[in-house]
Protein backbone atom coordinates (compact mmCIF):
# COMPACT_ATOMS: atom_id res chain seq x y z
CA UNK A 1 0.00 0.00 0.00
CA UNK A 2 2.57 2.21 0.83
CA UNK A 3 4.28 1.98 -2.36
CA UNK A 4 1.01 2.71 -4.43
CA UNK A 5 0.45 5.53 -2.37
CA UNK A 6 3.66 6.82 -3.56
CA UNK A 7 3.34 6.16 -7.20
CA UNK A 8 -0.05 8.16 -7.24
CA UNK A 9 1.68 10.60 -5.54
CA UNK A 10 4.56 11.10 -7.85
CA UNK A 11 2.17 11.18 -10.84
CA UNK A 12 -0.40 13.72 -9.09
CA UNK A 13 2.41 16.09 -7.97
CA UNK A 14 4.36 15.46 -12.10
CA UNK A 15 0.71 16.71 -12.96
CA UNK A 16 0.58 19.65 -11.29
CA UNK A 17 4.31 20.58 -12.14
CA UNK A 18 3.27 20.25 -15.84
CA UNK A 19 -0.20 22.38 -15.38
CA UNK A 20 1.40 25.12 -13.44
CA UNK A 21 4.39 25.29 -15.99
CA UNK A 22 7.15 24.03 -13.81
CA UNK A 23 9.99 21.34 -14.75
CA UNK A 24 11.85 18.75 -12.59
CA UNK A 25 15.65 19.43 -11.91
CA UNK A 26 18.12 18.60 -14.88
CA UNK A 27 21.13 18.65 -12.83
CA UNK A 28 22.97 15.69 -11.49
CA UNK A 29 23.15 16.88 -8.18
CA UNK A 30 19.73 17.44 -7.65
CA UNK A 31 18.92 13.61 -8.55
CA UNK A 32 21.20 12.27 -6.12
CA UNK A 33 19.75 14.50 -3.38
CA UNK A 34 16.38 13.35 -4.33
CA UNK A 35 17.33 9.98 -4.21
CA UNK A 36 18.77 10.46 -0.83
CA UNK A 37 15.39 11.87 0.43
CA UNK A 38 13.53 9.07 -1.38
CA UNK A 39 15.31 6.45 1.00
CA UNK A 40 15.71 8.34 4.19
CA UNK A 41 12.27 10.53 4.31
CA UNK A 42 9.97 7.56 2.55
CA UNK A 43 11.63 3.80 2.59
CA UNK A 44 13.66 3.97 5.71
CA UNK A 45 11.41 5.41 7.88
CA UNK A 46 8.29 3.95 6.67
CA UNK A 47 10.34 0.48 7.43
CA UNK A 48 11.41 1.55 10.72
CA UNK A 49 8.48 2.59 12.32
CA UNK A 50 5.91 0.32 10.58
CA UNK A 51 8.07 -2.70 11.66
CA UNK A 52 9.20 -0.55 15.29
CA UNK A 53 5.19 -0.58 16.31
CA UNK A 54 4.79 -4.07 16.14
CA UNK A 55 6.11 -4.07 19.73
CA UNK A 56 5.55 -0.46 20.61
CA UNK A 57 2.33 0.69 21.60
CA UNK A 58 0.81 3.77 20.45
CA UNK A 59 1.76 6.15 23.39
CA UNK A 60 5.29 5.43 23.63
CA UNK A 61 5.48 5.76 20.06
CA UNK A 62 4.42 9.33 20.35
CA UNK A 63 6.47 10.02 22.88
CA UNK A 64 9.96 8.15 20.47
CA UNK A 65 8.71 10.29 17.84
CA UNK A 66 8.89 13.34 19.76
CA UNK A 67 12.74 13.23 19.54
CA UNK A 68 12.28 14.73 15.63
CA UNK A 69 12.37 18.53 16.64
CA UNK A 70 15.62 18.38 19.05
CA UNK A 71 17.57 16.21 16.19
CA UNK A 72 15.87 18.69 13.02
CA UNK A 73 17.14 21.83 15.42
CA UNK A 74 20.56 20.44 16.04
CA UNK A 75 21.09 19.34 12.35
CA UNK A 76 19.67 22.53 11.01
CA UNK A 77 21.92 24.46 13.59
CA UNK A 78 24.96 22.85 12.04
CA UNK A 79 23.69 21.97 8.47
CA UNK A 80 21.98 24.92 7.37
CA UNK A 81 22.57 29.19 7.21
CA UNK A 82 19.68 31.40 8.92
CA UNK A 83 18.24 28.49 11.40
CA UNK A 84 20.12 28.36 14.63
CA UNK A 85 19.96 26.70 17.64
CA UNK A 86 18.72 28.79 20.22
CA UNK A 87 17.64 28.97 24.15
CA UNK A 88 13.77 29.94 23.29
CA UNK A 89 13.68 26.97 20.83
CA UNK A 90 15.34 24.61 23.40
CA UNK A 91 12.77 25.70 25.67
CA UNK A 92 9.84 25.22 23.14
CA UNK A 93 11.30 21.37 22.31
CA UNK A 94 10.82 21.28 25.99
CA UNK A 95 7.18 22.45 27.03
CA UNK A 96 6.27 20.82 23.59
CA UNK A 97 7.53 17.40 24.79
CA UNK A 98 5.76 18.19 28.25
CA UNK A 99 2.37 18.78 25.92
CA UNK A 100 3.05 15.35 24.47
CA UNK A 101 3.65 13.68 27.52
CA UNK A 102 0.77 14.86 29.34
CA UNK A 103 -1.20 13.62 26.43
CA UNK A 104 -0.15 10.01 26.67
CA UNK A 105 0.19 10.12 30.03
CA UNK A 106 3.67 9.96 32.02
CA UNK A 107 2.98 5.84 32.34
CA UNK A 108 3.57 5.22 28.54
CA UNK A 109 7.39 6.40 30.03
CA UNK A 110 7.55 2.48 31.46
CA UNK A 111 8.00 0.72 28.58
CA UNK A 112 11.04 2.43 27.52
CA UNK A 113 14.07 -0.23 27.35
CA UNK A 114 11.54 -3.33 26.86
CA UNK A 115 11.64 -4.25 23.34
CA UNK A 116 14.53 -1.85 22.38
CA UNK A 117 15.44 -2.30 18.86
CA UNK A 118 12.17 -1.95 17.81
CA UNK A 119 12.08 1.38 20.31
CA UNK A 120 15.44 2.47 18.72
CA UNK A 121 13.83 1.53 15.17
CA UNK A 122 10.78 3.97 15.99
CA UNK A 123 13.19 6.74 17.00
CA UNK A 124 15.33 5.73 13.87
CA UNK A 125 12.25 7.24 11.66
CA UNK A 126 12.13 10.54 13.67
CA UNK A 127 15.73 11.12 13.39
CA UNK A 128 15.55 10.10 9.76
CA UNK A 129 12.29 12.39 9.21
CA UNK A 130 14.33 14.88 11.04
CA UNK A 131 17.96 14.29 8.45
CA UNK A 132 14.94 14.77 5.73
CA UNK A 133 13.94 18.02 6.44
CA UNK A 134 17.75 19.58 6.44
CA UNK A 135 18.42 18.18 3.48
CA UNK A 136 15.29 18.95 1.64
CA UNK A 137 15.93 22.74 3.30
CA UNK A 138 19.50 22.24 1.45
CA UNK A 139 18.01 21.25 -2.45
CA UNK A 140 19.53 23.59 -4.72
CA UNK A 141 17.43 25.84 -6.86
CA UNK A 142 16.66 24.70 -10.19
CA UNK A 143 17.24 27.57 -11.54
CA UNK A 144 17.20 31.47 -10.91
CA UNK A 145 14.37 32.06 -13.48
CA UNK A 146 10.57 31.57 -13.14
CA UNK A 147 8.03 31.71 -10.22
CA UNK A 148 9.53 30.17 -6.56
CA UNK A 149 6.13 27.97 -6.26
CA UNK A 150 6.53 26.61 -9.91
CA UNK A 151 10.53 25.70 -8.84
CA UNK A 152 9.33 24.28 -5.11
CA UNK A 153 6.66 21.64 -7.29
CA UNK A 154 9.31 20.65 -9.35
CA UNK A 155 11.57 20.11 -6.32
CA UNK A 156 8.68 17.97 -4.53
CA UNK A 157 7.42 15.79 -7.92
CA UNK A 158 11.49 14.88 -8.04
CA UNK A 159 11.37 13.57 -4.63
CA UNK A 160 8.31 12.05 -5.03
CA UNK A 161 9.57 10.26 -8.28
CA UNK A 162 12.03 9.14 -6.75
CA UNK A 163 10.76 7.70 -3.79
CA UNK A 164 8.83 5.60 -6.48
CA UNK A 165 11.91 4.31 -8.10
CA UNK A 166 12.67 3.20 -4.62
CA UNK A 167 9.47 1.87 -3.07
CA UNK A 168 8.19 -0.23 -5.46
CA UNK A 169 11.17 -2.93 -5.61
CA UNK A 170 11.40 -2.76 -1.91
CA UNK A 171 7.54 -3.74 -1.55
CA UNK A 172 7.91 -6.29 -4.20
CA UNK A 173 10.30 -7.68 -2.06
CA UNK A 174 8.99 -6.90 1.07
CA UNK A 175 5.50 -8.25 0.15
CA UNK A 176 6.30 -9.68 -3.06
CA UNK A 177 5.86 -8.65 -6.62
CA UNK A 178 1.52 -9.60 -6.58
CA UNK A 179 0.87 -7.92 -3.05
CA UNK A 180 -1.79 -5.85 -4.27
CA UNK A 181 -3.57 -8.39 -6.85
CA UNK A 182 -6.25 -9.24 -4.46
CA UNK A 183 -6.74 -6.20 -2.91
CA UNK A 184 -10.28 -5.02 -2.54
CA UNK A 185 -12.15 -2.31 -3.93
CA UNK A 186 -11.61 -0.40 -0.98
CA UNK A 187 -8.00 -0.85 -0.72
CA UNK A 188 -7.60 0.58 -4.00
CA UNK A 189 -9.73 3.66 -3.08
CA UNK A 190 -8.01 4.16 0.37
CA UNK A 191 -4.77 3.72 -1.27
CA UNK A 192 -5.86 6.51 -3.94
CA UNK A 193 -7.19 9.14 -1.07
CA UNK A 194 -3.36 8.40 1.08
CA UNK A 195 -1.88 9.27 -2.36
CA UNK A 196 -3.68 12.43 -3.68
CA UNK A 197 -4.13 13.84 -0.10
CA UNK A 198 -1.56 13.25 2.43
CA UNK A 199 1.17 11.80 0.57
CA UNK A 200 1.11 14.42 -2.78
CA UNK A 201 -0.62 17.47 -1.30
CA UNK A 202 1.18 16.83 1.75
CA UNK A 203 4.34 16.90 0.16
CA UNK A 204 3.63 20.41 -1.47
CA UNK A 205 2.91 22.06 2.37
CA UNK A 206 5.78 20.07 3.24
CA UNK A 207 8.20 21.92 0.70
CA UNK A 208 6.64 25.10 1.44
CA UNK A 209 6.49 25.44 4.88
CA UNK A 210 10.67 23.87 4.84
CA UNK A 211 11.82 26.37 2.21
CA UNK A 212 9.67 29.97 3.29
CA UNK A 213 9.85 29.04 7.41
CA UNK A 214 12.79 26.40 7.82
CA UNK A 215 13.37 23.33 9.03
CA UNK A 216 13.24 23.53 12.55
CA UNK A 217 9.72 25.40 12.10
CA UNK A 218 8.46 22.27 10.74
CA UNK A 219 9.88 20.08 13.38
CA UNK A 220 7.40 21.34 15.71
CA UNK A 221 4.60 20.03 13.64
CA UNK A 222 5.45 16.91 14.88
CA UNK A 223 4.10 17.56 18.63
CA UNK A 224 0.80 18.03 16.85
CA UNK A 225 0.55 14.63 15.73
CA UNK A 226 -1.10 12.78 18.67
CA UNK A 227 -3.12 15.89 19.43
CA UNK A 228 -4.61 15.90 15.90
CA UNK A 229 -5.19 11.95 16.21
CA UNK A 230 -7.35 12.92 19.65
CA UNK A 231 -9.19 15.75 17.32
CA UNK A 232 -10.47 13.07 14.77
CA UNK A 233 -11.16 10.66 17.77
CA UNK A 234 -13.68 13.36 18.39
CA UNK A 235 -15.16 13.88 14.97
CA UNK A 236 -15.31 10.29 13.52
CA UNK A 237 -15.67 7.99 16.79
CA UNK A 238 -17.31 10.67 18.79
CA UNK A 239 -14.47 10.37 21.61
CA UNK A 240 -14.64 12.21 24.29
CA UNK A 241 -11.96 15.05 24.37
CA UNK A 242 -10.80 14.99 27.62
CA UNK A 243 -9.22 18.16 30.13
CA UNK A 244 -5.66 16.12 29.71
CA UNK A 245 -5.74 16.81 26.10
CA UNK A 246 -6.83 20.09 26.10
CA UNK A 247 -3.89 21.10 28.53
CA UNK A 248 -1.83 18.88 26.61
CA UNK A 249 -2.50 20.92 22.95
CA UNK A 250 -2.26 24.11 25.22
CA UNK A 251 1.36 23.10 26.17
CA UNK A 252 2.22 22.26 22.37
CA UNK A 253 1.02 25.24 21.58
CA UNK A 254 2.95 27.34 23.51
CA UNK A 255 6.09 25.63 23.08
CA UNK A 256 5.84 26.14 19.02
CA UNK A 257 5.15 29.69 19.73
CA UNK A 258 7.30 30.57 22.20
CA UNK A 259 10.49 28.52 19.49
CA UNK A 260 8.87 30.69 16.79
CA UNK A 261 8.49 33.76 18.19
CA UNK A 262 10.56 36.56 16.39
CA UNK A 263 13.22 34.27 16.51
CA UNK A 264 12.91 31.93 13.90
CA UNK A 265 16.47 33.72 12.55
CA UNK A 266 18.06 33.80 15.97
Amino acid sequence: LVAVRVVIAAAVLATVMIIKGGRLPRDATSWKMGFALGTIGLGLPFFLIGWGEERVDSSLAAILMAVMPLSTILLAHVFTTGDRLTGRKMIGIAIGFAGVLILVGPEAMRGLGGAIWHQLAVAGGAVCYAVNAVVTRNLPQIDASGAPGTQMMGRAAMVMICGAIIAVPLAAIVDGPLAMQGASREAWLSALYLGVLPTGLATLIYFHLIESQGASFFSFVNYLNPVFGVIWGALLLAEVISFQALVALGAILLGIGIANWRGRSG
